[in-house]
C-alpha cells in the first residue's frame, strides 16, 4: 500500500509541476537561472539526484567557488538556493530510515 501511496504523489508531482524538456529540472520560478548558471559547467542530473537543506546548497555553491571557478552569483544567488531548496530539498520521505551509524559497518584499516 505504502509503495501505491509513493508512486501516486510521484504522479500528482510531475502531473502539478511539469519537468523542462531541456534540463529534465522541475519547471518553476528560478529554473531559468539555474540552468543559466549550474549546466553551465554540469548536467542537470547532478542538481536533481541531490536533495539538500538550504545550508548543504549553499556550501555546495561555496565549495564550487573556491575550487571549481564558479563565479560570483550576485542577485541569482537567492533565486537559485529558493528553487533547489524547494524542488530539491531534503526528502521528507523516504522508502525506509537511514541505518544508525553504529549499525554501519567498520572502515577497514
Amino acid at each position: 500500500m505504502l509503495s501505491v501511496l509513493c508512486a501516486t504523489s510521484l504522479v500528482t508531482l510531475a502531473n502539478e509541476h511539469k519537468l523542462n524538456p531541456a534540463t529534465g529540472l522541475v519547471d518553476a520560478t528560478g529554473h531559468n537561472m539555474v540552468a543559466a548558471h549550474c549546466t553551465a559547467c554540469h548536467s542537470a542530473k547532478l542538481i536533481s539526484q541531490n536533495q539538500m537543506s538550504r545550508e548543504r546548497w549553499l556550501e555546495t555553491i561555496r565549495w564550487m567557488q573556491s575550487t571549481q571557478k564558479l563565479w560570483p552569483l550576485g542577485e541569482a544567488e537567492p533565486v537559485i538556493l529558493d528553487y533547489l531548496t524547494t524542488w530539491y530539498g531534503p526528502k521528507i520521505q523516504s522508502r525506509r530510515a537511514p541505518i544508525p551509524a553504529h549499525l554501519m559497518p567498520q572502515g577497514s584499516d
